[in-house]
């Protein structure tokens, strides 16, 4: 498996400096090791971070080590992808879906 050096880790500790201070958008995937539709979306993922990078950052939070964030946004089920710009939550994405999908969903907030 490969790792793309655009997607990063963040925790619950990090969250606001990375995601809700950020100057560009940023797409954050609630996801888990254990969970299968969370890894079948990770090269989908990848791909966007490298198709938008420069205009939205993308960051990676796992749910089972940074569980109040989760609860914050009220991450129920994952694989979870929200678009935050400014701070605020603009769009949610539940689920493995296709690239399209997600380009779509960040394309409304470019």
């Amino acid at each position: 498996m490969s790792s793309v050096s655009n997607v990063s880790n963040v925790s619950d500790a990090t969250f606001e400096q990375e995601v809700l201070e950020s100057k560009i958008p940023v797409l954050v995937d609630f996801w888990a090791p254990w969970c299968g539709p969370c890894r079948m979306v990770a090269p989908v993922v990848d791909e966007i971070a490298t198709q938008y990078e420069d205009k939205v950052k993308v960051v990676k939070l796992n749910v089972d080590d940074n569980s109040q964030i989760a609860t914050q946004y009220k991450v129920r089920s994952i694989p979870n992808l929200i678009l935050f710009k400014d701070g605020q939550q603009v769009d949610t994405v539940v689920g493995a879906v296709p690239k399209t999908t997600l380009a779509r969903a960040i394309d409304k907030h470019l």
